[in-house]
C-alpha cells in the first residue's frame, strides 16, 4: 500500500525541523572533533547548586579583572617608555595623543584595584567557610601566594608610571631594602648600573608578576577540579544538592565579568586615574593607593622598618591559615578564636587606614 505524503502549499519554505537537527548534528561534530585535540569537554566536571552565587564566583571575578589587566596593559605597554627621562611623558603622550589611550589606562587602574578587592574578598569567603581545611591547604597557598602578587602588581604599576606618588612608593621600597640587606638587592640600584631600577620594576610589573600569576592560576584551577568545589558548611546534606557542569558554572561568572566590565568602563570614563608631575627628589607629599593605608602610618610612629615587619606578618598569617585552623570544624560559629583574631586583624587595619584617610587627606 502506497501512502502519499501531502503536498506543501507553493511558495512555502523549506521544512525548519529537517534543517535544526542537521545544523545540531553538525555543530556537535565539530565539538568533538575539536574536544578529541584539546579536550575542552573536561571543563564540564560537576558544579554543587550553592557555588553558582555572587559570593563563590569571587575568585572568577577576579580572573575577569586579571584578564582586562592584561589586554589594557599590552595595549599601553606599546607607548610606554620605562626609562626614567621618558616614563612620566609616556604615559602623558598615551593620555593624550593615542587613541583610546585615556580609556585604556582608566580601564586599567580600576581593573587594578578591583582584582585586589576581588582576591581579598574571595580570600575572606574562603577563610569564612573554612575551604582552606583538608585536602585544600595547597589551593589556599596558591591563591594566598597570587593575593601578595596582586599586592606588589598594584606597587610596581604605582611606581612605573614615575610621577611623584611613584618616586616616593620607590624610596619607601628602597628603604625597606636596605633593612633587608641582601634579600633585598633586587629592589636597589646596587644589582644593576646598566639598567634602571624603573626598567626593572616595569619587567616586573609586565612580565613577571602577571607570569607567575598565569602560572598560579593554572595549578590553582587543576587543584579546584582536583578536590572539587568545597561543600557549604552551612548545607546538612550537601550530596542532595542538584550539580551542574562547570560550563554552566562559567556563564554565569561570565554575565558577572559583563556587568563589571561596564562598571569599570565607567569609572574609567567619569573618574579617570590623575598622573602627578615628574618627580622631585628630597621631598615627600603624596599619599600611597588606598589598598597601602594601612601601613602608611606605622612609618610616622615606628620608622621604614616598620613597614617590612607589618608587610611580613600580615602575609605570614595569611600563608599559615591552614596551619593554625586544623580543627574539622567548619562553621564560623564554631571557630570562636580564628574568627576573633581574623576580626581584630580586620577591623586594626581598616581603623588605620580610616584614620588615614580622615587625618591625612593629602600626605606626610
Amino acid at each position: 500500500m502506497t501512502t502519499h505524503r501531502p503536498e506543501r502549499a507553493a511558495g512555502a519554505g523549506p521544512e525548519p525541523a529537517a534543517a535544526e537537527p542537521a545544523r545540531r548534528g553538525r555543530f556537535r561534530r565539530a565539538v568533538d572533533v575539536i574536544d578529541d585535540r584539546m579536550g575542552i569537554k573536561a571543563l564540564a566536571y560537576p558544579v554543587p547548586e550553592h557555588a553558582n552565587n555572587l559570593t563563590w564566583s569571587l575568585g572568577g571575578l577576579t580572573i575577569v579583572s586579571f584578564v582586562t589587566l592584561l589586554v589594557t596593559g599590552v595595549y599601553m605597554a606599546q607607548f610606554y617608555s620605562p626609562t626614567p627621562e621618558d616614563a612620566n611623558q609616556s604615559v602623558r603622550d598615551l593620555v593624550s595623543n593615542v587613541w583610546l589611550g585615556g580609556f585604556a589606562r582608566g580601564l586599567h587602574y580600576w581593573a587594578a584595584q578591583a582584582m585586589f578587592v576581588f582576591a581579598l574578598l574571595h580570600l575572606l569567603r574562603v577563610f569564612i567557610h573554612a575551604s582552606f581545611k583538608k585536602p585544600r591547604e595547597g589551593n589556599w597557598i596558591l591563591g594566598s601566594a597570587m593575593f601578595l602578587l596582586t599586592f606588589l602588581a598594584v606597587f610596581t604599576g604605582t611606581v612605573i608610571k614615575w610621577d611623584q606618588e611613584g618616586y616616593e612608593a620607590l624610596a619607601h621600597n628602597l628603604d625597606v631594602a636596605k633593612l633587608l640587606g641582601g634579600l633585598g638587592i633586587w629592589f636597589t640600584p646596587k644589582l644593576t648600573d646598566r639598567v634602571p631600577i624603573v626598567e626593572r620594576l616595569y619587567t616586573a610589573h609586565a612580565v613577571i608578576i602577571p607570569g607567575l600569576i598565569l602560572l598560579l592560576f593554572v595549578w590553582h584551577a587543576l587543584l579546584v577540579k582536583r578536590h572539587k568545589i568545597s561543600p557549604h558548611p552551612a548545607i546538612p546534606k550537601p550530596e542532595e544538592e542538584v550539580p551542574e557542569p562547570f560550563t554552566a558554572h562559567l556563564k554565569r561568572v561570565g554575565a558577572f565579568g559583563l556587568v563589571l566590565l561596564g562598571v569599570l568602563s565607567i569609572l574609567a570614563v567619569v573618574l579617570p586615574p590623575v598622573l602627578g608631575p615628574t618627580p622631585v627628589a628630597g621631598i615627600e607629599i603624596t599619599r600611597p593607593l588606598w589598598m597601602f593605608w594601612w601601613f602608611f602610618p606605622l612609618e610616622e610612629w615606628f620608622g621604614v622598618a616598620s613597614i617590612a615587619y607589618v608587610i611580613a606578618g600580615v602575609f605570614g598569617l595569611i600563608f599559615l591559615v591552614p596551619f593554625l585552623d586544623r580543627s574539622p570544624r567548619r562553621r564560623w560559629r564554631e571557630r570562636k578564636i580564628s574568627m576573633t583574631i581574623a576580626a581584630a586583624l580586620l577591623l586594626s587595619l581598616i581603623a588605620v587606614t580610616v584614620e588615614v584617610w580622615v587625618n591625612n587627606p593629602k600626605g606626610h
